[in-house]
């Protein structure tokens, strides 16, 4: 039997992968392990030390649920979510860019008419969103699909908040045959990610700021394109410089413009003075390569 110690202790857990059937299940492993026993030999843990990074994983578990996911959120605050959104989604000239997911999207959320509100409480300024699906020659797509959520005006999404009706602030909607879209909702507010949990601590630990700029999700698709996964971020917003989650990017701010016209206004059934954002969406066609 090989003696294990500190020397050898990478090539022989590495070794045991042999048998595995799977050639990029072998490759991830061998890589996950070796750069952890990297970490182990640079920062040399005392044992307690060890144990408390395990207990923060454990905690980590813990507390997620059917609404909560921490792990995705830890993700997030170290920067892989972005990482892995940038090595999988290099996109061509005129795609628009993509950036995380989050903790907060719902799966099956209500099909909308085109111009239908998804703000469905009191409070908010209201917005106007109107904009076409092109792919990157610049035609439109008819019969996209537009899957939107976003925050209360106080900054918590319906997952969060029982004060909020369900799927509160959440919508899916098609493009007509121009591939045009509009539909009502509120102004987003800037918020914190949770912070009464692990990742909260890691946070504070680090000294960061655990807020994120006010922004409207979106995830867009149409048959033969690949779907891009994305926020529009608030222009002005003070946090821009400062996502907890790494997820702005220049191409994605967007001017919330306000309009103080009583009949158009009136003609759109939505209140005034209210926001109008203009957005138009790139897609690229699958196979097509950044």
């Amino acid at each position: 039997m090989q003696p294990f110690t500190e020397h050898n202790a990478t090539d022989i857990v590495v070794a045991s992968l042999a048998e595995s059937g799977s050639e990029r299940f072998r490759q991830i492993m061998t890589s996950a392990i070796s750069h952890l026993h990297a970490i182990v030999r640079e920062v040399e843990p005392t044992t307690a030390e060890w144990m408390t990074a395990i207990d923060f994983l454990t905690r980590t578990g813990q507390i997620c649920d059917e609404k909560r996911q921490e792990f995705i959120l830890l993700s997030d605050v170290l920067g892989v979510s972005m990482l892995v959104d940038a090595v999988n989604h290099r996109r061509p000239s005129g795609a628009t860019e993509s950036t995380v997911l989050g903790p907060f999207h719902v799966p099956d959320a209500p099909a909308s008419p085109v111009g239908a509100n998804i703000s469905h409480g009191p409070g908010g300024e209201p917005v106007l969103v109107r904009g076409t699906v092109y792919d990157t020659d610049g035609r439109p797509i008819g019969g996209a699909t537009l899957d939107v959520w976003q925050t209360s005006a106080d900054g918590f999404y319906d997952v969060q908040d029982d004060r909020q009706a369900p799927m509160n602030l959440r919508g899916v909607f098609r493009t007509n045959e121009d591939g045009r879209f509009w539909f009502r909702t509120i102004k987003p507010a800037s918020y914190p990610i949770p912070t009464d949990g692990p990742v909260g601590e890691i946070l504070a630990a680090m000294g960061r700021s655990e807020m994120r700029p006010a922004h409207i999700h979106f995830i867009v698709g149409a048959p033969g394109h690949e779907s891009v996964t994305t926020h529009l971020f608030v222009e002005g917003d003070p946090y821009l410089e400062s996502d907890a989650v790494f997820g702005v990017k220049e191409t994605l701010i967007a001017p919330f413009t306000k309009r103080d016209d009583p009949g158009q206004a009136a003609d759109l059934q939505i209140g005034n003075p209210f926001y109008l954002l203009e957005w138009d969406f790139g897609l690229a066609r699958i196979g097509d390569a950044g």
